[in-house]
């Protein structure tokens, strides 16, 4: 079978009609007053309607998932989505270089970095920065080297690179070298797979299809996961198509980590009693292999 075989349903989607009601999903966003940049609404929101007297992108994203959610079980040891698309257009191709970049980010939580330091013999933490929010998990996958296919203007815009996806510092930093802090972090995560850069991960063909896979790790944080897949010709973002994944903890994981926050006391007991029967049984075990 062809590893283009996700996209035959999406050939459906470019004839006249089915387009039209497809293209909902891959309107601009809407320019914030303040800065007159376009910035990404935010996730919990639904999409505005395009206004009439804004035209349409000449080229637009018509794309989907092979799973827009993800369980976590006692067996969970990682995902793997598949992220296949089409670009629609209702002219001939024009000039440029197209590019395809997807992202994928986790719900954003602040977060303290720590500068560990020796004293006395023994590393303990002495400054700290605090950053406002940061992604658990960041995935970037696109066509090229980000440098070269997406200019910076843009990428500002919609903070698409890894160093953007951190947001602003939590008021004023008290350390002179904080970008070194938010570097080391990006560093950790990116030597722990939470943060993944792909660049040349995704299969673009004649200009039209397109496909990226990316792995979500085994420990990932609950939460909606936020998929962007903005579309460029020439380093500039003309499109962006964004959906969603749910990723949620069934079965016994669900049952144990809503018991572990309503019921602390009884899930400290229920530990206790785990641990308890474990010890006596490795006791009892190496009892008889003694007397054996």
């Amino acid at each position: 079978m062809s590893r283009y075989a996700p996209l035959i349903a999406l050939i459906v989607a470019l004839l006249p009609g089915v387009a039209e009601a497809q293209s909902q999903g891959s309107l601009m966003p809407t320019e914030d007053a303040g800065t007159g940049y376009p910035l990404f609404p935010d996730p919990g929101r639904p999409r505005s309607a395009v206004p009439e007297n804004v035209p349409k992108p000449a080229e637009q994203v018509v794309a989907g998932l092979s799973d827009d959610s993800v369980s976590i079980t006692t067996s969970f040891d990682g995902s793997e989505i598949l992220i296949y698309g089409a670009i629609r257009r209702e002219a001939p191709i024009p000039e440029g270089r197209l590019d395809v970049i997807v992202t994928i980010e986790a719900p954003s939580q602040p977060m303290t970095i720590w500068r560990k330091q020796r004293r006395l013999g023994i590393w303990v933490n002495t400054e700290r920065v605090e950053v406002g929010a940061a992604p658990s998990y960041y995935a970037v996958s696109s066509t090229g080297p980000l440098d070269q296919i997406l200019l910076p203007g843009w990428d500002s815009r919609y903070r698409i690179s890894l160093s953007q996806a951190l947001r602003a510092f939590e008021g004023a930093p008290e350390v002179a070298d904080a970008p070194v802090f938010t570097q080391a972090m990006v560093r950790l995560r990116q030597n722990d797979g939470h943060f993944r850069l792909d660049e040349g991960g995704i299969e673009l063909a004649q200009d039209t299809l397109f496909r990226a896979d990316i792995r979500l790790p085994a420990n990932l944080l609950e939460g909606d996961y936020k998929t962007r897949i903005f579309l460029l010709r020439d380093g500039q973002v003309i499109d962006v198509h964004r959906a969603a994944i749910e990723v949620r903890k069934v079965g016994l994981e669900r049952w144990l980590y809503n018991l572990a926050f309503d019921q602390p006391l009884l899930y400290g007991l229920m530990s206790l009693a785990v641990a308890v029967l474990a010890g006596w049984g490795a006791s009892a075990g190496f009892r008889k292999l003694r007397r054996a």
